[in-house]
């Protein structure tokens, strides 16, 4: 629980030093494109991680969900448990007939994959772009 908190913490602060960067660049020289695109991905990455580690702690804590699983399901078996996973991020509430329903929190899941696809895309064009930069022929070996 420390570590995601740390992690958490060190993602908050390196997103918000990141933005604090890019407003401080309006005012001055930008930086070269691709280390502009490396800040961008920079950003876009420990945001992901920050919304990963809330989705963490939300699920770990009881997970948004709680209130969605009733202490009986519609056969009128009780509630025997909750299972919670991490990846992707879900609870499910298991009823003493066997029966479970499913919360999967997608908004986070889906916003997470997002931030990484973004991230790991502003990545690749800034190693493209500074390939290209060290190599003025335009070939890229």
């Amino acid at each position: 629980m420390f570590l995601m908190g740390a992690l958490l913490a060190a993602s908050l602060a390196t997103a918000a030093v990141g933005i604090l960067v890019v407003l401080i660049l309006l005012s001055h020289p930008p930086l070269p494109v691709p280390r502009t695109y490396a800040l961008v991905a920079l950003i876009l990455a420990s945001s992901a991680v920050a919304v990963y580690c809330y989705g963490w702690f939300s699920v770990s804590t009881g997970g948004p969900f709680p209130e969605l699983c009733t202490s009986r399901n519609d056969a009128g078996a009780d509630l025997a448990a909750i299972k919670q996973q991490y990846w992707p991020l879900r609870n499910a509430c298991v009823y003493s007939d066997g029966s479970t329903v499913e919360y999967v929190s997608m908004s986070v899941t889906v916003f997470v994959c997002l931030l990484v696809g973004a991230a790991l895309v502003s990545a690749g064009t800034s190693v493209y772009l500074r390939k290209r930069v060290r190599n003025p022929s335009g070939v890229i070996s």
